[in-house]
């Protein structure tokens, strides 16, 4: 990891939680000798429980390469990738579309919901792939529309709502399985400023009941609502302690 001296770390978190996520050396390259492009060159850093963090950078600096590594979207060329305390590095993609599934809520900024489908509907869908039953299904999903204000539009379909009710949907989505971290990818690019400050005061209400939150975002004002900020750039870390404070000094 690159230090910059002028930037001051902000406290570590407590020893006693869990580590969420631990890269360890991790690598991505792609093509050989001179196409070689190294996507993430040796990048290590842990993310523990309860933590809120931004992963950013510039594009192209292997900020989204990282996200879909920890989302178990994509694997790495070396190195290795814990989840939850579990080495997913070396993974068949059937059991890691199980984690994906059970651990990790996704976020991302076109919503991704079904339109033929209502709210409901929407965020029951992550449930049927991990054989809750259907009356548990609708419950939980219900539970958690009502957790994201979204309660009065159970049965509204994407055309009835605007983007930020789409991306409550989304985020009711997310956290329906109780996921050990929700990842969020540019979840507030489609969204005006007024409905993305709301968004953003869900994420941190979300992460003050516990929820383990990374967000990869290349908007600064988004960066400044979360409590640390991994830096990226040419595919290594530059700095994966900021506090949002500092970003004027990297920016």
């Amino acid at each position: 990891m690159i230090t910059t001296n002028a930037i001051a770390p902000i406290p570590e978190i407590s020893a006693s939680k869990r580590e969420i996520v631990r890269l360890n050396n991790v690598c991505k390259y792609y093509g050989q000798d001179d196409t070689l492009v190294k996507a993430l060159d040796d990048v290590s850093f842990v993310i523990k429980e309860g933590e809120y963090c931004a992963i950013m950078g510039a594009s192209g600096s292997g900020k989204s390469t990282c996200m879909n590594i920890i989302g178990c979207l994509d694997s790495s060329t070396s190195g290795q990738y814990f989840l939850d305390e579990q080495n997913v590095s070396h993974m068949e993609e059937r059991d890691l579309a199980k984690v994906r599934n059970l651990k990790i809520g996704f976020v991302f900024q076109q919503y991704h919901l079904l339109a033929q489908l209502s709210a409901i509907e929407n965020v029951m869908l992550p449930m049927a792939y991990a054989n809750v039953r259907p009356k548990e299904q609708k419950e939980r999903a219900a539970a958690a529309l009502e957790r994201v204000a979204m309660g009065h539009r159970l049965n509204n379909r994407p055309n009835q709502m605007s983007g930020g009710q789409q991306q409550r949907v989304a985020i009711a989505r997310a956290i329906v399985n109780n996921p050990v971290m929700l990842l969020a990818d540019e979840p507030t690019g489609a969204l005006d400023s007024h409905t993305t400050n709301e968004v953003m005061q869900l994420f941190g209400e979300l992460n003050a009941s516990g929820i383990t939150v990374i967000m990869v975002t290349h908007e600064a004002d988004v960066a400044r609502n979360t409590q640390r900020i991994i830096w990226f750039r040419d595919g290594q870390i530059m700095n994966d302690r900021l506090s949002p404070s500092d970003l004027n000094h990297v920016l």
